[in-house]
C-alpha cells in the first residue's frame, strides 16, 4: 500500500500503483478485468441536456490525456463532470490488511436501480451528468471472483450511504442507490491471499467502511458547495 502515489489536481485524480496490478472495473478506458499501473479519474465538461453532439470519444480523450502526461504502463480511466474538489479518501488497516478508497461525487444524475431508463436509443441519447466514481485499492491478492465480490460490496456500501442521507432519485423520488453513470475500479495490490471480499470477511468490511467514509465526506462537501463548485 505504501508504494501507491496519489496525485490530485482540479482536473484529475491519478493513482500510480508502482507496477501493473490486477484491476477490475467499469472504467471507460481499460474496463473489465486486466492489469494496470495507473488509475485515472478525469474531470471533463458537463454535456448539459445533451447540448453538444460533438464531444470527443471518451476513450480517445483519456488516452490523449495519459499520453500527454507521459505515464508508462497500462492505464484504466474513468471520467466525471463532478468537481475534483469533491474528492475524499479513506484509508483503513487492520490485522495487516490495508484498504484505500478514493471517491468523487455528483448527484445531479441520482437514480434508483430499476428507474425508467432515459437512454432507450443509446448512443443517440446522452445521459445527464452527475457521477459517483469510486476507486478501492486493497493490499492483498484477490482472485477474480473475490474482486467481483468486492464490486458488489462497494456498490452496497454506496447505496447504504445514499439511503442513509435520504438522497432520492431525480426521476421517481424513490430512495436513490447511485447515479446513472457511476464507475468503480477495484485494485488488488498483492500480498496475503484473500479468497473473499464480502460482508463476512475483513477485506469486505474494510472496503465497505472505507467507501462509506469517503463517500459520506464527499457528499457532505457536495451538499454545501453544489454540483459545479
Amino acid at each position: 500500500m505504501d508504494r501507491i502515489r496519489l496525485d490530485a489536481t482540479d482536473q484529475r485524480l491519478h493513482l500510480d500503483l508502482g507496477r501493473p496490478c490486477p484491476v477490475l472495473g467499469s472504467c471507460v478506458l481499460g474496463g473489465g478485468f486486466g492489469l494496470a499501473r495507473h488509475v485515472l479519474n478525469l474531470r471533463v465538461d458537463a454535456n448539459l441536456a445533451g447540448a453538444s453532439l460533438r464531444f470527443p470519444v471518451p476513450e480517445a480523450t483519456l488516452r490523449a490525456y495519459c499520453a500527454a502526461s507521459g505515464w508508462d504502463g497500462p492505464v484504466v480511466g474513468m471520467m466525471t463532470a463532478a468537481s475534483m474538489k469533491s474528492l475524499r479518501t479513506a484509508r483503513l488497516e487492520e490485522n495487516g490488511l490495508a484498504v484505500l478508497a478514493a471517491v468523487t461525487a455528483g448527484l445531479t444524475n441520482a437514480r434508483r436501480a430499476g428507474d425508467p431508463a432515459e437512454c432507450r436509443g443509446f448512443p443517440e441519447a446522452t445521459p445527464p451528468p452527475g457521477t459517483i466514481n469510486i476507486i478501492v485499492a486493497l493490499g492483498a491478492s484477490l482472485p477474480p471472483a473475490a474482486m467481483v465480490e468486492a464490486v458488489i460490496t462497494i456498490t452496497e456500501a454506496k447505496a447504504a450511504v445514499m439511503q442513509g442521507l435520504g438522497i432520492t432519485s431525480r426521476t421517481t423520488g424513490l430512495p436513490a442507490t447511485g447515479t446513472g453513470t457511476d464507475a468503480v475500479a477495484v485494485v488488488a495490490l498483492g500480498g496475503r491471499e484473500t479468497a473473499y471480499c464480502g460482508k463476512h470477511v475483513l477485506a469486505g468490511e474494510l472496503a465497505a467502511r472505507a467507501v462509506m467514509q469517503a463517500l459520506a465526506a464527499s457528499l457532505e462537501w457536495y451538499a454545501k458547495e453544489g454540483p459545479w463548485a
